[in-house]
């Protein structure tokens, strides 16, 4: 039997491409997640594993949508050799029942995981280059210092937290956070 497995990064993509490819490509079940591949909990992906027996095909349309690293995809890899599965991906031509498929699937794991180091790197050059500048990530503060100074003053003048939070825009909470208010509310 060949079983398929599809995953999409984000709920919002759409995995009919690649549920349509597993499909021609002859998968009796497909199994999906709407999920990022760095995720450890991927219960279509368990699904998928746990449905293979011994003599059957994990087909995928990317090697990239089974695991991002290395350790990951290897270790999927070996799982499936160790119970008699074989592995395919569609897009990149590796068929593990072939010595030339597992050597070049151990070359498509390196560098699926070398893509995802190098956007991590890019990514932290990126948010260092912008703190250089002054600049920092997150959502802006919504008690700006002049806000709180406004807070203290609306505090001291005997209006409640809960007056106080509601005529700034915020929560009791947030202000709580940013002004230490002490007594009822």
């Amino acid at each position: 039997m060949i079983v398929g497995y599809a995953r999409v990064s984000t709920a919002d993509q759409n995995l009919q491409a690649q549920t349509d490819a597993l499909t021609a490509a002859g998968s009796e079940r497909v199994y999906t997640d709407s999920v990022s591949g760095a995720k450890a909990s991927r219960p279509g992906m368990l699904q998928a594993l746990d449905a293979c027996r011994a003599g059957d095909t994990l087909l995928v349309w990317k090697l990239d949508r089974l695991g991002r690293s290395t350790g990951d995809l290897i270790s999927i890899a070996a799982g499936l050799e160790k119970r008699g599965v074989q592995f395919k991906s569609l897009t990149d031509n590796i068929d593990t029942s072939t010595a030339s498929g597992r050597f070049f699937f151990n070359m498509m794991a390196s560098l699926a995981q070398m893509e995802r180091e190098l956007t991590v790197e890019r990514t932290h050059a990126g948010l260092a280059s912008a703190k250089a500048r002054g600049r920092l990530g997150g959502r802006p503060r919504i008690l700006t210092s002049p806000k709180i100074t406004a807070a203290k003053l609306m505090l001291a003048n005997g209006m409640s937290a809960a007056e106080t939070a509601n005529n700034l825009g915020v929560s009791r909470a947030t202000l709580y956070r940013h002004i230490p208010v002490t007594g009822s509310t």
